[in-house]
């Protein structure tokens, strides 16, 4: 210090995803830099920061800290408190404190990084071919981890012991791997193995390099990942893929794949520079990206579809496989139909053994599930279809704080969410909660997202069906209080929460299924109102659902009772001729939709709806999709795919009945004007084209009317139906032209994987309405 300079010191507490990250080298780095004494070390509630030097050196590291933290970080707080100096030597890493309340929040795994990738693939470096190499800045993180503070010895690395160079690296403040906690390698650390269909070990000297032989002679294998097992096979290889389908029970859904790089996607996928971008980040979700046809990649890996879900290498191992010659590798999460991930070597050799001849794996144990995450780039914005890996468990910051509230999500593509203060904590992707495997993965993320928040809430949120397993649940919570939120009010108040919304607002709300206020099966509504309540402004007029679930399945059965319903004036033997036309190819079904004219009629087993997803169903019946779904939404999908073939611009008449409320948007029309179409030949493209063109002018007019019923100019998109892009970004920029404010998902799932957020921001803002109204 030169004389007459200020020495101070300064203690610093900084809250948010800051363990795990490289936090603490990067501080150590910096203060050394500044020529600063003191320390860091983690804490259960983030990580604490002394500095002591000159005061214009401190400034400067205070500086560089808030406006240049390392890339992964993401503060949430960041306190500064003037303390006496210590007259201290060095700048040291401590060893980190616990015995508190955790508030830390833990990182997402995170993709191999570029330094990473260099050495794996350098045969000078110790750590060629090596496939768990990780640093600072990459490698597994939440999947990994048993407890809070991020430690190696609270995590699953914690069994192997570090050789003489790592421990060096490890405590190397020039080094990347200077405090990495998954610090490995092949002397110390983990090894992969592989293995035949009944687990026993192959012996190999390279076990990956052989496994990609056994792929490109047409075989499955099950790959032990980050988060989970995948079910790997040449994606150009339509017999590997049709029998994978066949032995995983996935008729038609639409499989996953990995390429090495961008240039080989290009081979089968168009893309633009946002969407490379959000390939090659830290997080390497699957991207949905437009199909270039023609392409290599087997008809079957995704059948009637408009994209491909790809997704680029994002551990080592998946480096080093991909690189064996393959234009992409179909990658598949390994498991049963409906069923969790497996995770456990024992766990997926018992389960998989029917499907996969060859099994990867090795000895770093998934403590945490974690299916990959799925992206729809929107805007050059990734708009999240299934947050998991790499996005969870970060939490999400709320405009305000509110009591500690947990969310159990919906029945399908379920998530939880604890909220505390200011932020609320989704779990990873859980899925469908119809099997016992999936309930049991629902109770250990349960238990986990609670960890991680660092609070046990005594209010609960669920959703308002009674025969939902997150509803029935919980009774077994009888010391909590309980709120039971309407499903379609959750998708807006969780819509809202993501944009930092204050109501009210107008909500467009369009998925499937949702129980009603009335008892009824929602899915096309528009609400207005904010996270205490709200009005059914309007919805889509109603149709029948002859024989209920059985028509989800089957779109036939809701294509012909919306004919049915909507040409009740013409004669039955006229309705039957246009069936018998719709269904010329199949007598049976003709036969079967007599038999469903009659269930109308008499009333049996026939439901009524508002579901817009339910309508884009029966349209996409009435256009060619005759067979039974296969996984939600297939339908819909297929629609999709039909309209984007055609460019055409003409819409069907779009009538609104201001009758009520609610006010209704009117089908009949529409459907009319589609029958036509059918019966004078029009191309089955343009139709499904209209029929898109047409809701998307019906949603903003219905909008724009609620706007001014009730003087308000935001509008909130929400619900499984905007997954749909041509439907979101055909109402968004329509809505944003006649001068509304139009919010989409940013965060969270536009699907019901997003209703636990605001099942919990819901109940938070009623439980404080309820405890001010005591007051």
């Amino acid at each position: 210090m030169l004389q007459g300079e200020l020495y101070i010191r300064k203690r610093i507490w900084i809250k948010g995803v800051v363990q795990g990250i490289g936090f603490r080298p990067y501080v150590y780095l910096l203060a050394k830099r500044e020529d600063l004494k003191g320390f860091v070390f983690n804490t259960e509630k983030g990580v604490t920061i002394e500095v002591e030097g000159a005061e214009e050196n401190i400034d400067a590291f205070l500086s560089d800290l808030r406006s240049n933290p390392p890339a992964l970080a993401r503060i949430s707080s960041f306190d500064v408190a003037t303390i006496p100096p210590r007259g201290e030597k060095c700048f040291i890493i401590r060893e980190s404190l616990g015995g508190e309340e955790p508030k830390v929040f833990i990182p997402p795994d995170l993709a191999i990084c570029p330094e990473c990738m260099e050495e794996l693939l350098d045969p000078a470096d110790r750590r060629y071919r090596y496939p768990f190499i990780n640093c600072t800045q990459c490698g597994p993180r939440l999947t990994i981890i048993r407890k809070v503070p991020y430690d190696r010895k609270h995590t699953s690395m914690n069994a192997f012991p570090m050789c003489e160079p790592c421990e060096k690296e490890f405590h190397d403040p020039e080094s990347r791997r200077f405090h990495a906690q998954p610090n490995a390698c092949p002397v110390c650390g983990p090894h992969v193995w592989l293995a035949d269909s009944n687990g026993n070990t192959i012996q190999t000297k390279d076990p990956i390099a052989d496994a990609a032989v056994l792929i490109k002679q047409g075989a499955i294998l099950a790959v032990k990942g980050l988060g989970g097992f995948h079910l790997a096979v040449d994606a150009t290889q339509e017999k590997a893929v049709r029998t994978l389908r066949f032995r995983k029970a996935r008729e038609g859904k639409p499989l996953a794949m990995m390429s090495e790089s961008i240039e080989k996607i290009g081979l089968y996928a168009e893309f633009s520079n946002e969407e490379v971008q959000l390939m090659q980040g830290a997080l390497h979700p699957i991207l949905l990206l437009k199909k270039r046809n023609p392409n290599p990649i087997a008809p079957s890996v995704a059948p009637n579809q408009r994209s491909f879900g790809v997704m680029l290498p994002y551990t080592p191992l998946h480096v080093m496989l991909i690189k064996e010659g393959f234009i992409a590798l179909v990658m598949t999460s390994g498991n049963l139909s409906e069923e969790p991930i497996a995770i456990r070597n024992q766990e997926a050799i018992e389960t998989l053994s029917g499907i996969a001849d060859y099994f990867v794996l090795h000895n770093r144990d998934i403590l945490v599930r974690c299916d990959d995450s799925v992206v729809m780039p929107i805007e050059g914005k990734p708009y999240i279809v299934r947050r998991s890996r790499g996005y969870a468990p970060l939490p999400i910051r709320l405009g305000r704080s509110l009591d500690p509230v947990l969310g159990l999500g919906g029945q399908m593509k379920n998530t939880l969410c604890v909220i505390r203060d200011n932020q609320a904590f989704l779990s990873q992707h859980i899925g469908d909660l119809d099997t016992p495997g999936a309930r049991g993965f629902f109770e250990e993320a349960l238990k986990r997202t609670q960890e991680i928040a660092g609070v046990f809430p005594q209010i609960v949120a669920h959703d308002l069906h009674p025969d939902y397993f997150t509803t029935r649940i919980v009774d077994e919570m009888q010391e909590k209080a309980a709120f039971a939120i309407q499903h379609h009010h959750a998708h807006m108040v969780s819509c809202m929460a993501d944009n930092g919304l204050e109501g009210p607002v107008v909500g467009l709300i369009f998925d499937g299924t949702g129980y009603g206020m009335d008892g009824k099966i929602w899915g096309g509504e528009v609400l207005v109102g904010n996270a205490l309540s709200f009005d059914r402004a309007a919805h889509l007029s109603e149709f029948p659902l002859p024989g209920g679930e059985a028509a989800i399945l089957n779109p036939w059965r809701i294509a012909t009772g919306i004919i049915y319903q909507n040409m009740g004036g013409d004669t039955h033997q006229e309705i039957s001729r246009f069936m018998d036309r719709i269904f010329t190819k199949d007598q049976q079904l003709g036969e079967m939709c007599q038999m469903i004219r009659q269930m109308i009629r008499k009333g049996i087993n026939t439901p009524i709806t508002s579901s817009m997803g339910r309508l884009f169903d029966a349209v996409s019946a009435l256009l060619g999709f005759h067979g039974r779904i296969s996984y939600e939404g297939q339908a819909a999908i297929e629609l999709e795919h039909l309209a984007s073939l055609s460019e055409d611009s003409v819409a069907y008449p779009v009538v609104i009945s201001q009758e009520g409320p609610p006010w209704r948007m009117e089908i009949a029309p529409v459907i009319h004007s589609m029958i036509r179409d059918v019966q004078e030949g029009i191309p089955r493209e343009m139709i499904s084209r209209r029929f898109h063109n047409t809701m998307i002018q019906m949603s903003c007019r219905i909008a724009l009317l609620c706007g001014e019923r009730f003087e308000l100019n935001r509008v909130v998109l929400s619900g499984g139906c905007f997954q749909n892009r041509l439907l979101l970004e055909g109402i968004f920029h329509g809505l944003c032209r006649t001068g509304m404010k139009a919010y989409m998902h940013q965060h969270v799932p536009t699907n019901d994987g997003g209703i636990s957020l605001g099942q919990a921001v819901c109940a938070g803002a009623l439980h404080e309405n309820a405890s001010i109204n005591r007051s």
